[in-house]
């Protein structure tokens, strides 16, 4: 073998150990990358990624874990793909697009109701302005608490008396769906936060949702209870699983005592039903 040839071997070998280790470790970092949950519209799933890594959904950069894992929610009207970037700490750029599966949702349809049974008046209507605008407010946290890594628990266990996503169209106008899923259960009952959480918001009578409560999980994660009778809790409370935060009620625009729980990641609405372990909960009727 010529001279040239022997000098030149050791770096041809280190290059080609080099390129095979390289490999390795980027098959070893797409290993890391994946997703658990139900990927539907109205759901929410938890991304892995390694550790360090950085996350957008959508172009958006979203909180991470120490160990890599993050959040995504789908609409309940998405139809189209969700795109989550990931820049993984040894500099590679992945993508991946997520489509939700679809649903369908219950539709009533009511007619020859009185105007004010449509339409709030309009005595009314700052109020309502005035409610929402603080409870966008108590939503935009931006908080690096995980409470949600251990899952979720029924706030209270009952039949289920109203679901995410079913709308009514009323006089012929559509009015807006239904984000909870409705609890029935006696006045007094108590409810129990089903998870760790701050509270960011303790209202004792918004217009529709009557007494109501919000209990932020972390990464913009949050969970509302509304119509509540009694409040427990305070704004900058932190709470534990299981906790009491309050009690069953018909305040507000309720027909009836039941707990509405809602569920919000970021602005996106997402259904608690999807979140539960529906054997706990031995009076509902799993959808």
């Amino acid at each position: 073998m010529p001279d040239r040839i022997r000098r030149f071997l050791p770096f041809g070998w280190l290059a080609a150990v080099c390129l095979a280790l390289s490999s390795f470790c980027a098959f070893g970092e797409d290993e890391l990358i994946r997703f658990e949950g139900r990927q539907v519209q109205g759901g929410m799933i938890i991304g892995h990624a390694p550790a360090g890594s950085s996350v957008g959904v959508d172009g958006q950069p979203v909180l991470t874990t120490e160990d890599g894992r993050f959040l995504v929610a789908f609409p309940r009207e998405q139809t189209d793909a969700t795109t989550v970037t990931l820049t993984l700490p040894s500099g590679r750029r992945l993508e991946r697009s997520l489509v939700p599966e679809g649903r369908e949702f219950d539709i009533q349809r009511i007619d020859g109701l009185p105007q004010d049974q449509v339409t709030p008046p309009e005595s009314v209507l700052e109020r309502i302005r005035d409610d929402a605008r603080q409870a966008r407010q108590a939503r935009e946290r931006r908080d690096a608490r995980a409470d949600w890594v251990g899952g979720f628990d029924w706030p209270l266990t009952g039949p289920i008396t109203g679901v995410y996503g079913s709308q009514r169209i009323l006089n012929g106008q559509a009015r807006n769906p239904h984000w909870g899923i409705d609890i029935a259960a006696p006045t007094g009952t108590p409810v129990r936060s089903p998870a760790p959480g701050v509270v960011t918001l303790a209202h004792p009578d918004m217009y529709f949702s009557g007494g109501t409560l919000f209990i932020d999980h972390g990464h913009r994660l949050v969970s509302a209870f509304l119509h509540l009778d009694a409040i427990h809790v305070e704004v900058g409370a932190t709470v534990d699983r299981g906790e009491v935060v309050g009690t069953v009620g018909a305040t507000g625009r309720a027909t009836g005592p039941h707990l509405d729980w809602r569920m919000n990641l970021g602005d996106t609405r997402i259904d608690p039903a999807l979140l539960v372990d529906w054997s706990d909960n031995p009076d509902a009727e799993p959808r």
